[in-house]
């Protein structure tokens, strides 16, 4: 029998003004009290998490997902900290060859929101918004201008060449 080894690398950041990244945590949940490279980025630091892929919400506006954590002082303040804060959230679900090797196979990378979190006496879920909300209209705004698209049309007809 032949075992595949799944491992979630998470990149906790935000984006500055002048639009580059600056991040803040990384983590991984393959390797128990390890620091581990991914993708020749050395300090993906252990946290026990579960990572609960993209579904659509109930009412089918957004997309979500979460990370699934115990509860303990270092998931509490981590959470806390991305909620607060609005943080950006890039998972990579990978396939791990050997050992503690570097990933051979990234099956998926996903960007997300920090949006709410939600805890008991043992669990702590995140739950993780995508980043363009139909129902908030939080996409960005951009405004269509002559210096940016040419001439546009004064009718509500547009032809394709």
């Amino acid at each position: 029998m032949a075992y595949v080894k799944l491992c979630n690398f998470i990149e906790i950041y935000r984006i500055k003004s002048d639009g580059t990244e600056e991040i803040s945590d990384r983590y991984q949940n393959y390797a128990p009290g390890e620091t581990i490279p991914y993708n020749a980025t050395p300090g993906y630091k252990y946290l026990s998490f579960l990572y609960q892929g993209a579904a659509k919400n109930r009412t089918g506006d957004n997309l979500e997902a979460a990370l699934v954590l115990s509860v303990n002082a270092i998931s509490q303040d981590a959470a806390r900290q991305a909620v607060m804060k609005r943080k950006h959230v890039r998972v990579h679900s990978v396939v791990i060859e050997s050992g503690y090797d570097p990933a051979t196979r990234t099956l998926s990378t996903e960007e997300w929101l920090a949006a709410t979190m939600t805890y008991d006496y043992e669990t702590l879920e995140v739950i993780l918004s995508s980043s363009i909300d139909a129902v908030g209209a939080n996409a960005p705004t951009r405004v269509l201008t002559k210096t940016l698209v040419g001439r546009l049309p004064v009718t509500a007809s547009i032809n394709a060449g």
